[in-house]
């Protein structure tokens, strides 16, 4: 029997003359403050030993040898000293450190602290975990930290931390959403929930290093991330860390800096103020509950700046939000967000070989004969979309623009249209910047963008001049004059000044393609103010009365046929007048042979 390896005896196992088994532990060595067994190679009785406990041993010496016994002898039982099966772990039990390990991990989960998962429950609310298990693929997520506890070290105890401050308070980890659709590598994102059963979810010193932590993985692997932000913000009762206000962290700078470059989803419930709110307002969507509430100060940040005393419920309340375009997705509960997040990251996770096409044929019935009736645009974007794949965002804020990710036999989109049941479908700064921000996300995450058009242009007038109309309209231009994903553009009645321009990409030979349907109507301006204008002096000369109104209507009617889809595309304005019904074949083929370029750096998405 030879050494492995260069070393130093520490113990002989087996005494000389002793009969062994091939397997046997015969010494024991070390090297490198490591213990090395050596075995025996076959069975016989132990000879003569050459080197005793504490001698050094060269590799490949001969440690002793192993006289092979007669045939007739019977080969006794293991030595004493030998390993036995008596000092291995029972069947069924577990090693003492792995058991330690385990015991640990247990006040972390929800059945280690039923008290806290019932005050949740009687809220109508989740746990943290709870919402992680409904989001994630079952058995997927992997959890980064969960040792962690609030550092308070200084004023509590470990046991008490430990039972009253699991994972500091915010549970991070990777997991598999929608995987059965889009396979495990697509599937993959990071889930950050903080847990308003510890701390009130607040910030914590541990949590922010946790965070920090998992940013840097999605950024460096490219993985979506999914924050449950619920929580009061700020923790001030960390004190085992030597700092006055604790502006040094990076976790904000670091979330920040995933904008543009991986698709980033927001979720509240209940209460979200402070560095939560500002971590949630960095997301790409914002998806909450009727019951939320969100701001930027909580009741004793709004006291203490000496603004007066308020309820929770009363700061940032979902309906208020909604409306002023903080929340893309407004849901009745936890798990109608978590039903909303899925379909949301559905759409940056790639297509589908499966769908349910629309009836064609019911898009011939959208616009309205008489061209003064108002209608619903979202007909337009049901009767395109793969049925049950629509999910309008933003839908409380800026009416005059319906936002909506969709799918074409599969393919995920974007769709903007305007909305003549507001302000006939005239764009004023909401909408526009609504509009210039969905261009945004669609362009950084690499989704065509479709554009049903029917507005008679930019809202006008003193009132709308005041909100900063000039600069918040002139947003969409620029927003697709930076697009590198195909846009295509299908007028379905109006389509008059700059209004009509800036929802074709800037021009109307800006798309992939521009087509009309046969209600399209067209102008520099709207064409009833075309004619006061043009024809005002031949208009005055006329006397007042049915004559005058006569030639008026006469001149109207004739800009209207000059302004037809059909008289448009004989000067080559637009691209084609097509049936309604063929303009899901005109997008699917038009996907097919448009690229989407290469990103030529960072591409931020506006948060508002």
């Amino acid at each position: 029997m030879h050494s492995p390896l260069q070393a130093q005896v520490v113990q002989w196992q087996v005494e000389p003359g002793a009969v062994v088994r091939a397997g046997d532990l015969l010494v024991i060595l070390e090297a490198m403050k490591m213990e090395h067994e050596v075995r025996a190679a076959i069975g016989g009785r132990l000879g003569d030993v050459f080197f005793a406990a504490g001698e050094l041993v060269e590799s490949g010496a001969l440690l002793a040898r192993i006289e092979p016994l007669m045939a007739t002898v019977a080969q006794p039982a293991a030595s004493a000293t030998a390993p036995t099966e008596a000092s291995s772990p029972a069947p069924g039990s577990l090693r003492a450190d792995l058991q330690r390990t385990l015991d640990r991990h247990a006040p972390t989960q929800d059945a280690s602290r039923p008290e806290a998962v019932v005050r949740r429950h009687a809220l109508g609310l989740r746990t943290a975990r709870e919402n992680i298990a409904d989001l994630c693929d079952a058995g997927s997520f992997m959890e980064y930290g969960a040792l962690a506890v609030a550092a308070q070290r200084s004023r509590r105890s470990e046991e008490d931390l430990i039972r009253n401050t699991p994972a500091d308070g915010m549970v991070t980890g990777i997991g598999s959403i929608n995987g059965a659709q889009f396979g495990p590598q697509a599937s993959r994102a990071v889930v950050m929930a903080y847990d308003a059963t510890v701390l009130a979810g607040t910030q914590g010193m541990r949590n922010h290093q946790k965070t920090d932590r998992m940013l840097g993985i999605a950024l460096q692997n490219k993985l979506p991330v999914l924050l449950f932000a619920e929580g009061g913000g700020g923790r001030p009762g960390d004190t085992d860390m030597p700092i006055v206000a604790g502006l040094h962290v990076g976790t904000f700078a670091s979330f920040a800096r995933l904008n543009g470059r991986v698709p980033v989803i927001g979720v509240a419930a209940g209460r979200c103020f402070a560095g939560n709110a500002a971590l949630l307002g960095c997301c790409d969507v914002v998806i909450a509950t009727r019951g939320s509430n969100i701001g930027m100060g909580g009741p004793a940040m709004v006291e203490g700046g000496g603004l007066g005393l308020f309820k929770p419920e009363q700061i940032g309340p979902a309906g208020v939000q909604h409306g002023n375009g903080v929340i893309d997705v407004l849901v009745d509960d936890e798990a109608g967000a978590v039903v909303a997040a899925r379909h949301y990251l559905s759409f940056f996770q790639g297509a589908v070989p499966s769908f349910t096409p629309p009836d064609p044929l019911a898009l011939r019935e959208v616009v309205p004969e008489n061209r003064l009736r108002v209608y619903d645009t979202r007909a337009a974007i049901n009767g395109i979309a793969d049925a049950g794949s629509v999910l309008m965002l933003r839908t409380g804020f800026g009416q005059g623009i319906h936002t909506a990710l969709a799918r074409i036999e599969g393919r995920p989109v974007g769709i903007l249209a305007n909305n003549p049941q507001h302000l006939g479908g005239a764009i004023d700064a909401d909408a526009a910047d609504k509009a210039a921000r969905f261009m945004q996300l669609c362009n950084a995450h690499g989704l065509p963008l479709v554009s049903l058009v029917d507005t008679p242009g930019f809202m006008v007038g003193p009132e709308t001049e005041a909100q900063a109309q000039v600069r918040h309209v002139s947003r969409m231009f620029i927003a697709a004059a930076h697009l590198r994903v195909p846009f295509f553009s299908v007028v379905l009645r109006k389509g008059y000044g700059l209004g009509a321009m800036a929802m074709t990409a800037g021009s109307f030979h800006a798309p992939a393609f521009n087509v009309a349907w046969p209600t399209g109507e067209f102008g520099a301006m709207g064409l009833e103010g075309a004619v006061k204008l043009g024809y005002r002096k031949e208009l005055e000369a006329q006397p007042e009365g049915p004559q005058r109104d006569a030639w008026y209507e006469t001149l109207v009617a004739q800009q209207y046929d000059k302004g037809s889809a059909l008289n448009m595309a004989t000067t080559l304005e637009i691209d084609a007048v097509i049936d309604p019904a063929q303009t899901r074949d005109w997008l699917v083929r038009g996907l097919q042979s448009a690229p989407i370029r290469p990103a030529d750096g960072g591409l931020a998405v506006d948060t508002w």
